[in-house]
């Protein structure tokens, strides 16, 4: 996909995530950020791309910033944008960014491993990133393949999805290893909401019964540093020599009178 498919198939999520398909993805997805978010803790948090949610709401961070690749005014389904970039060329220093979310970054981007090796180099030692992904190996995978063999296309259009597996794969090769991941969103792809209301059952049946055929997952990985490790201060004081040429019963009164 070029560049120009890239925008496109940006702009067809945009408007994909009004559906009633989309509104359902990003509450279960919303509140799955809120829980995960809300316990990594650090100074300054970046959350790129889909405006649509807000992915570092729970974030007790003081420093949190919207960075996406076009500039977007305030509306009443989406937040503004602080922060035009390149998702392959991230304006941060490197060490300098202690998270970053990336909602369904990765299978819209013309180079989704450029984009993590930048989220690697910016994050400091044990920073982590969150990644939102449509999952290959589900009901909303098999409809969106389907679309390949004339069948009608469910989700928005991009070159291919990214399994959790792989995913892992390309952060393992990154020294970044996945430490917790969740999957979502287990009615059919069903367009109104009359229809994904029936199937709601489904999201409690499938969590537990097979949990990982959710439409959509999300992994939370930390970026490890090898041959580093985190020392606490020492708190203990050294003991003190006495004075050369103090006599022994001098010393033992000094340990008396301490």
């Amino acid at each position: 996909m070029d560049k120009a498919g890239s925008e496109k198939s940006i702009i067809a999520l945009e408007g994909w995530l009004q559906t009633p398909a989309g509104v359902y993805m990003r509450a279960w997805e919303q509140s799955c950020l809120d829980n995960l978010t809300a316990d990594i803790f650090g100074f300054n948090a970046v959350q790129i791309g889909m405006p649509e949610i807000d992915a570092l709401a729970a974030s007790r961070m003081p420093y949190k910033l919207l960075a996406d690749r076009k500039t977007r005014t305030a509306t009443e389904q989406q937040r503004s944008v602080d922060l035009t970039l390149d998702y392959t060329e991230l304006p941060f220093a490197s060490q300098s960014v202690d998270l970053i979310v990336l909602p369904h970054v990765l299978e819209f981007s013309t180079d989704p491993h450029q984009v993590l090796r930048e989220v690697e180099r910016v994050l400091i030692p044990e920073g982590q990133v969150v990644i939102c992904g449509f999952n290959p190996a589900s009901l909303w995978g098999a409809r969106h393949v389907l679309r390949r063999v004339g069948g009608t296309s469910f989700l928005p259009r991009t070159e291919e999805l990214i399994s959790m597996p792989r995913m892992k794969d390309w952060l393992k090769l990154l020294n970044m290893s996945a430490s917790q991941s969740h999957f979502g969103c287990y009615a059919p792809a069903c367009r109104t909401e009359k229809w994904l209301q029936r199937y709601t059952f489904m999201d409690n049946a499938g969590s537990r019964w097979w949990p990982y055929f959710g439409g959509v997952y999300i992994i939370q990985a930390v970026k490890r540093v090898k041959g580093m490790r985190l020392i606490g201060p020492a708190w203990t004081r050294k003991a003190v020599a006495p004075p050369v040429g103090v006599p022994v019963t001098n010393k033992r009164r000094e340990q008396q009178d301490g």
